[in-house]
């Protein structure tokens, strides 16, 4: 049994990247998947009824069971994550200012979650 600190610090991780795949549904270019995938790892190891409720979702629900059980990542979702993952490396590159170092190893930790992601089948096999 985990403590209760343990829980609720699970359990208000769920609920922000909830929220923050929520805000991603009407925010362009901001990924809903990852955080709703962050959520329901959060979930299950702090609330069944929450953990149920995420998975059951109209709206929140399908893309985390496509990646749960076929590890498919919808063309839609992955566009979007694309994006915005080029959106990062350009703020990175011409706005941020950080020593080279650090912006070369944050471009290649994005681009090689940018492969993992391109590389993700679209729709579940026959």
């Amino acid at each position: 049994m985990r403590s209760p600190l343990v829980r609720y610090a699970y359990l208000a991780l769920g609920w922000i990247c909830v929220g923050l795949g929520a805000v991603g549904v009407v925010v362009p270019g901001m990924p809903t998947v990852v955080f709703l995938l962050v959520a329901v790892w959060a979930f299950a190891r702090s609330s069944e009824r929450f953990h149920r409720w995420l998975l059951d979702h109209p709206r929140f629900g399908p893309p985390v069971l496509d990646w749960q059980r076929h590890g498919v990542i919808r063309r839609r979702a992955k566009l979007s994550a694309l994006a915005f993952m080029a959106l990062a490396i350009a703020v990175l590159v011409f706005l941020a200012g950080f020593h080279w170092a650090a912006t070369a190893a944050l471009v290649a930790t994005i681009c090689g979650a940018a492969v993992f992601v391109a590389t993700r089948p679209e729709a579940p096999r026959g």
